[in-house]
């Protein structure tokens, strides 16, 4: 799929040159960093190195000392607690954080995922049930509850307090709950509104330990967990997220837990020792690792069988039980691809031989028999595929459950709302949601879906963009403009890795196609010395023909460290090829 190359707005040359020449930088660096609202040397400092001393004070969210209060009561009484969380990264995460934090003074605790097919996701009348019958008095939601109103009043009637740690868009109306901690509120005036579910959860321990003296040293331990979820739930990398991500990998390349170790057993990322039965990073993790390695295993368990073990494996303090754990989560991973490969490959050809389908401006699919556990993982797949807003289907209790997931600049969540007299159930935020209705409102759904994002994308050309931060000339790239560049991280949603222009490249020979139709490329500028570059453009090997003929082409790549046999070197990694005209 061709894709639209936008540069984005550069920073002010003055400010630029001034803030280059303070930090002793070229000026393409300080020309990222402006564009990142970065404009002087104070800021710059801050930046490139983050505090934990500049987090917010917790007592700043709406209810906090509201929770606070409630959770002191328990412990005080020596009340029942139970953590309540979705089976998602975000929710089982928060769950072995809140949960771990908690039971180190208080010992009448226990923790609860909802079971995927027989519950759906957040708060379930089932997991209320069951807090009654253990005798639970409070329960700590993560990650999910708040549009949890009935469920919320059903507990009170069991004579059963909830707090809520949630930051999805809250409904009309929210839950009649002890506390309701969730930055997205409209009354809720906290200065950072993109934390994790997970994030949340720190905070509220956080809380706990300033109000009881405890270090916040001793809270350090749990940032691992906190940059998993906001790696795996795509949350913005800026503010009070990106000091947590930063130490968060601080320590997981450091001194990973248990769970985390067992489970990169299975990645790539680790290789045996000198023999003493260790292992070691082959380099340093970073949030893309998180993403593609880490989140899937975990996530995977509540995909296949229950997410209660991904928290048993995050909570476990034996590497030998971790193992044994991450053993089994890896099978469900192993499933996990072969039935998403399948339902991706069946949907694409339902779309395919669909003529209606097809020349749609959405997509809405449904087969009764999708596993409900990947249905979220097709319809990112179709996104890539078709690049438009895509909701996949399946049947699940009697009700059809779906997941959505959209495109840039258009809020999936708004337009899933504008069919909610349609809905049983839904949430989510701009990028991702999921929903559920009755089979005899599929149809009509489908319809009403259809014509809110034909409407809304009316004129509008639906193409994959990339963004690129800026022009390069090549002979920029050197060691140590790598080394300043990687401070920029960690990337991901609000400070993506940068992205580079350079136009009129050529092959400088030796170039050739491996693997499964990757591109393996040495480039040169003729109008700039130095070079060649070594490349990699993954899946375009069909641009090989033109490249070889010595026709020049431009490129938007980013720049990136390569390992190969031990060896380090610098590489672009070549996101689109465009041929000059």
């Amino acid at each position: 799929m061709d894709k639209c190359w936008l540069l984005k707005a550069q920073g002010d040359p003055e400010t630029v040159r001034e803030l280059s020449k303070a930090l002793g930088i070229d000026q393409s660096l300080g020309n990222l960093l402006v564009q990142r609202g970065v404009k002087t040397y104070d800021e710059a400092k801050t930046f490139f190195r983050p505090s934990l001393s500049a987090l917010f004070d917790p007592f700043l969210m709406k209810d906090m000392d509201k929770a606070i209060a409630r959770i002191s009561k328990a412990v005080a009484n020596n009340e029942r607690i139970l953590v309540y969380g979705d089976y998602d990264v975000d929710g089982t995460s928060a769950v072995a954080l809140v949960f771990t934090f908690l039971n180190s003074f208080h010992k009448e605790i226990d923790f609860y995922i909802p079971d995927r097919d027989n519950e759906g996701y957040g708060i379930s009348f089932k997991g209320i049930d069951f807090a009654s019958e253990t005798n639970v008095k409070l329960i700590i939601a993560l990650d999910c509850g708040i549009k949890s109103v009935e469920k919320v009043a059903y507990a009170t009637t069991k004579g059963i307090d909830f707090i809520i740690c949630d930051h999805h868009r809250p409904g009309a109306e929210i839950p009649a709950a002890a506390a309701i901690l969730d930055p997205k509120r409209g009354d809720c005036t906290y200065p950072y509104k993109e934390l994790s579910g997970c994030g949340i959860g720190f905070k509220l321990i956080q809380a706990y330990a300033q109000i009881n003296s405890i270090p916040f040293d001793q809270l350090i331990q749990y940032l691992d967990l906190v940059v998993i979820s906001i790696a795996s739930d795509i949350v913005d990398i800026t503010g009070e997220n990106r000091i947590l991500a930063h130490y968060g990998l601080k320590l997981i390349n450091s001194k990973p837990r248990p769970g985390l170790e067992a489970l990169l057993r299975y990645s790539a990322m680790m290789k045996n020792d000198d023999g003493m039965g260790g292992c070691v990073f082959v380099r340093e993790l970073t949030i893309t690792d998180l993403v593609f390695m880490i989140g899937p295993r975990i996530n995977a368990a509540g995909r296949i069988e229950s997410g209660k073990n991904s928290v048993r494996l995050l909570i476990t303090k034996n590497l030998d039980d971790a193992k044994r754990v991450a053993e089994q989560i890896n099978a469900y991973n192993t499933e996990r691809k072969t039935l998403d490969s399948s339902a991706t490959l069946q949907a694409i050809g339902m779309i395919d031989e669909n003529s209606q389908l097809k020349s749609a401006r959405s997509t809405v699919i449904f087969h009764p028999n999708w596993h409900k556990g990947v249905i979220g993982i097709v319809a990112s797949r179709l996104t890539e595929t078709y690049y438009r807003p895509t909701i996949v289907l399946t049947l699940s209790n009697g009700l059809i459950t779906g997941s959505a997931r959209s495109v840039r600049d258009f809020d999936i969540y708004e337009a899933v709302d504008a069919c909610s007299d349609l809905l049983e159930h839904f949430g989510g935020h701009k990028f991702a949601a999921g929903l559920s209705l009755k089979p005899e409102n599929l149809e009509r759904f489908s319809a009403r879906f259809e014509s809110f994002v034909s409407d809304r994308l009316k004129g509008i050309e639906l193409v994959p963009v990339l963004e690129i931060d800026s022009k390069l000339p090549l002979n920029v790239i050197s060691s140590r403009f790598f080394s300043v560049l990687k401070q920029f991280a960690p990337f991901g949603p609000g400070n993506m890795a940068p992205l580079f222009l350079t136009n009129g490249v050529m092959d400088a020979g030796g170039s050739r196609i491996v693997g499964k139709n990757h591109l393996k490329l040495n480039v040169v500028h003729p109008e700039i010395a130095g070079g060649p570059f070594s490349a990699i453009a993954f899946q375009q090997g069909e641009q090989f023909g033109m490249i070889e003929k010595q026709i020049p082409f431009n490129i938007c790549y980013h720049v990136e460290e390569n390992e190969w046999n031990g060896l380090v070197n610098l590489q672009l990694n070549i996101k689109d090829i465009k041929f000059s005209d």
